[in-house]
């Protein structure tokens, strides 16, 4: 399976940010659906399967946090990649989501190249370890 053709899960509160996700994404050639906030996320994730997620840590009801453990806690989606997003670029922030089960950090405003490369980068991982 090549990069292209992956399953993306974008989590956001901003439709802003979902809507430039899902461009950015299916432009990429890849499969996209969108949630709102964490509670939004967890009825959609067991349908979908995704192959990555992308996750806000700042969102009402049930933060980026606690949305990405509570993801990696069901062991079906223990090894799906989660990337958090935030507009913060703190170590404090990467080293907290890190705790929960992240593998990644993308800072806010993302560019279109650094969404790609990261699903690219995650996408050959888990291809090698197939």
């Amino acid at each position: 399976m090549s990069t292209s053709g992956y399953k993306v899960l974008v989590i956001d509160d901003s439709n802003t940010i979902r809507r430039s996700a899902e461009i950015f994404l299916k432009q990429g050639g890849h499969e996209v659906l969108l949630a709102e906030d964490g509670f939004d996320a967890l009825a959609k994730v067991n349908d979908f399967q995704p192959h990555l997620i992308f996750c806000d840590i700042l969102m009402p009801r049930l933060d980026g946090y606690q949305t990405c453990a509570i993801i990696k806690r069901n062991a079906k989606f223990a090894s799906v990649p989660v990337v958090m997003l935030s507009s913060k670029d703190g170590v404090f922030d990467k080293a907290r989501g890190r705790m929960v089960g992240s593998q990644d950090y993308l800072t806010k405003p993302f560019t279109k190249d650094q969404l790609l490369q990261t699903v690219k980068q995650f996408g050959a991982a888990q291809e090698g370890s197939k």
